[in-house]
């Protein structure tokens, strides 16, 4: 990958430049979904992390777990579920703004004072669309979209997934997976604002 579509991976639509990783293990969490969802869900979560070296673990010591992925059929069913107004601060207007869009998903992310992520809040309202998607797919979808602060607008046109030509099968494309890669290199910083930061990146992947 060149410098500018890399950059274009983490340039916002109000055109700043923002990127951030996990500073700390991944304990995640899911709500929702039977025992077998639930294994791949953490299946995902734990493939993704191995491909970005980065450590998954049972509790948090701080927040317990810092990865919450919620499966649910309505946007007001977040509203029952408890303390979840306390850690998702403006929940009560956030439900209503997602209900009026018709929207099916959402991303909330915390970040340490040094711009690493700390937390992320996934919400998957499961509609005709997303009921349709076999759950691999949607996972592995989720948790790569996770594991990095990626733009707003950075899979909008194309997905970060394609299909092996040799099985058929669902899989992350490759050079999303090395920028992955790329992108957790201990001697990459967990945050960064200036776009010179997707050079970088892009220096790491011609070594790889």
């Amino acid at each position: 990958m060149e410098p500018a579509e890399i950059e274009a991976l983490f340039t916002r639509t109000d055109e700043s430049y923002l990127f951030a990783r996990w500073g700390r293990p991944i304990a995640p969490i899911v709500f929702g979904v039977e025992d077998a969802t639930l294994r791949v869900v953490k299946g995902a979560i734990e493939a993704v992390a191995q491909l970005a070296g980065h450590d998954v673990v049972d509790v948090d010591p701080e927040l317990g777990a810092n990865l919450m992925v919620f499966f649910f059929r309505e946007w007001e069913e977040l509203l029952e579920v408890p303390d979840l107004g306390r850690l998702v601060p403006d929940l009560e207007p956030l439900v209503a703004r997602l209900r009026a869009a018709d929207a099916n998903q959402y991303r909330i992310f915390r970040f340490e004072e040094a711009g690493p992520i700390k937390a992320s809040f996934v919400f998957l309202r499961m509609d005709a669309h997303l009921s349709a998607v076999p759950a691999e797919t949607l996972a592995l979808s989720q948790v790569v979209q996770t594991i990095l602060l990626w733009s707003d607008a950075a899979f909008q046109e194309r997905s970060p997934l394609a299909q092996a030509p040799d099985s058929g099968a669902v899989i992350l494309r490759p050079e999303i997976g090395d920028l992955i890669r790329a992108a957790y290199d201990p001697v990459m910083p967990g945050h960064a604002v200036d776009p010179s930061h997707a050079i970088r990146l892009a220096a790491r992947l011609r070594r790889t």
